[in-house]
């Protein structure tokens, strides 16, 4: 086909695919054309999905909001599961409430629709051959098998975090859809080399040999120890994130049986994090001879923001010895920490160590199930003897981070994990008084400096944002911590009501909830499906009506 021909028809499809009702109409060019390569011409017609997300497209829901549907073409969308678009059809039937129904098909296949940005099987022709070419003999086993690139949305980079959550609501469905399968396999493969290559960053760029290109940022930071630019795409050591990557396998494991990920390189990762782990256990000063040591990670960042950088040359505030806690230098926020033993982390990284070492005790790996059994209770007991303290007003609470000298933060920050989706990591029974205190507590302006509260929308924010946005993320974990249908509902409607895109925000001002931050967010979309499917199974009365039965996926 001429070069002309090619652009016209390209510059025909995106006319169509950007500004049709998507959904309704469809197009098939493959026999008029009978084209080897049309899958080449539809991707470079997709528009840029931030800049989609933004506008709202046809049809419009049924209920009084009217939400669009922002779901780009089938065309574009970087990923399929014929399970999900069942899921989504059994909601759009079951959802009373049709604006919900609506965010509900926007949000739950958003990570498979638009974040897969690249992702192998492992049995492609010649990509053994490829990837042998591409090692040292040292690393002979890296990046073989599935692998999977999982962007967080309008940033090009995955975050360990982000992407385990972003994956949490299709890892009900691993067992029934090897597709899925495959790419929560994928993406655990690719954790694992992330953690094997730089344990102590957050970020990274597409791996080495998808061929696509990085996207550099963080080049006026100085970290210690140091990483390659164009394999980490930021370097802040957060202790959600190793935890991420237990969880990641936790869920996989759990939903499917499966082993298979059990390979050289995912237990060099594990070996990695262990290192990790011990040396963010020491203090600042030796408890024998009391002299300052430097710690292993520093971070400095040229910023006028004190939240982007650590004080004291990188290192941030002491940290006392004995407490049997891990530390933290930056929050799932990506917020620096005031005080380094920051509780939800530890929290989600006893409970991880201990269902890593129960899966481990299946396969026969006793004398390693054992060790993390012993790490994760001790990292347990720490949290107990120093992350609860006694409040005035509330009396046994959780603390947000404490330093093993005594001192405490009391709040709690929207990103997850929070002290608020402790009973959700596993951690504690939602019925505990210390959490029940905590809960109060942090729900309450006069409890949480950073519970914010206005005309239009109230939940809890964090400094990232700033004081007059709180974050739906919040909000839907309110609502899954909830047992009163009341509040539950309260909770769905406010986020509702804050997300006329038809898609979740990651913060809405609270007097003003058009304004918005971040019209993609991947992460944000995938815990209110959780929250959903969460809802459907353990009050489905709430969704579905009087007399509902529950829906379980899985």
């Amino acid at each position: 086909m001429p070069n002309t021909m090619l652009f016209g028809t390209i510059s025909l499809l995106y006319t169509f695919l950007a500004s049709r009702p998507v959904g309704v109409y469809t197009i098939d060019i493959q026999e008029p054309l009978k084209l080897p390569f049309e899958n080449t011409i539809y991707k470079a017609a997709c528009p840029d999905y931030k800049n989609y997300a933004m506008r709202q497209h046809a049809p419009y829901s049924s209920g009084p909001l009217e939400l669009p549907f922002q779901r780009p073409s089938k065309y574009c969308r970087t990923f399929e599961s014929p399970l999900v678009e069942k899921v989504i059809e059994d909601m759009n039937q079951k959802l009373v409430d049709k604006d919900l129904a609506r965010i509900f098909e926007n949000a739950f296949p958003n990570t498979l629709d638009t974040t897969v940005r690249w992702h192998v099987s492992g049995t492609e022709k010649g990509t053994e051959k490829k990837f042998k070419k591409s090692k040292k003999a040292a690393d002979a086993d890296a990046w073989l098998g599935p692998q999977s690139f999982i962007v967080t949305g309008d940033i090009n980079a995955e975050w360990l975090r982000d992407s385990t959550n972003q994956l949490a609501q299709y890892q009900l469905l691993a067992k029934k859809d090897k597709k899925i399968h495959n790419l929560i396999l994928g993406a655990i493969n690719t954790q694992a080399e992330y953690i094997i290559g730089s344990p102590y960053c957050n970020a990274f760029q597409p791996p080495p040999l998808s061929g696509l290109s990085p996207t550099y940022g963080g080049g006026e930071d100085e970290v210690h120890p140091a990483y390659e630019p164009s394999f980490v795409f930021e370097c802040k050591y957060e202790l959600d994130s190793l935890a991420a990557f237990l969880s990641l396998t936790n869920q996989f494991h759990n939903h499917t049986g499966s082993t298979e990920f059990l390979t050289n390189r995912w237990y060099l990762a594990l070996d990695t994090l262990l290192e990790v782990l011990t040396a963010q256990e020491k203090p600042t000063f030796n408890e024998e001879t009391g002299k300052y040591e430097r710690n292993e990670y520093t971070f400095q960042r040229r910023t006028n923001t004190g939240t982007e950088t650590l004080n004291l040359g990188g290192v941030g505030n002491p940290l006392n010895g004995g407490t049997g806690l891990i530390r933290s230098a930056f929050r799932p926020s990506d917020d620096a920490t005031i005080l380094g033993f920051l509780i939800p982390a530890n929290a989600m990284i006893s409970v991880e160590l201990k269902r890593c070492a129960a899966m481990l005790d299946k396969a026969g790996k006793k004398k390693l199930a054992s060790i993390l059994r012993e790490r994760g209770q001790g990292i347990e007991a720490g949290v107990w003897e120093h992350g609860v303290v006694r409040h005035k007003k509330y009396g046994e609470v959780f603390a947000f981070e404490v330093d093993g000298f005594g001192s405490s933060i009391l709040m709690d920050d929207a990103n997850l994990p929070s002290l608020l989706a402790l009973p959700l990591l596993g951690f504690i029974d939602s019925n505990n008084d210390v959490y029940k205190n905590t809960r109060k507590m942090i729900l309450e302006k006069q409890g949480n400096p950073y519970y914010l509260t206005g005309s239009d929308f109230h939940g809890i924010g964090g400094p990232h944002i700033g004081l007059q946005h709180a974050w739906p993320m919040s909000v839907l974990v309110q609502a899954m911590t909830s047992e009163d249908s009341s509040e539950i509902q309260h909770c769905l409607a406010m986020v509702k009501n804050a997300s006329l895109n038809g898609l979740i925000h990651e913060s809405i001002n609270v007097d003003m909830r058009r304004d918005y931050t971040r019209p993609w967010f991947a992460w944000a979309n995938s815990v209110f499906a959780q929250t959903i499917l969460d809802l459907a199974q353990r009050k489905p009365q709430v969704l579905f009506g009087p007399d509902a039965e529950p829906y379980v996926l899985g």
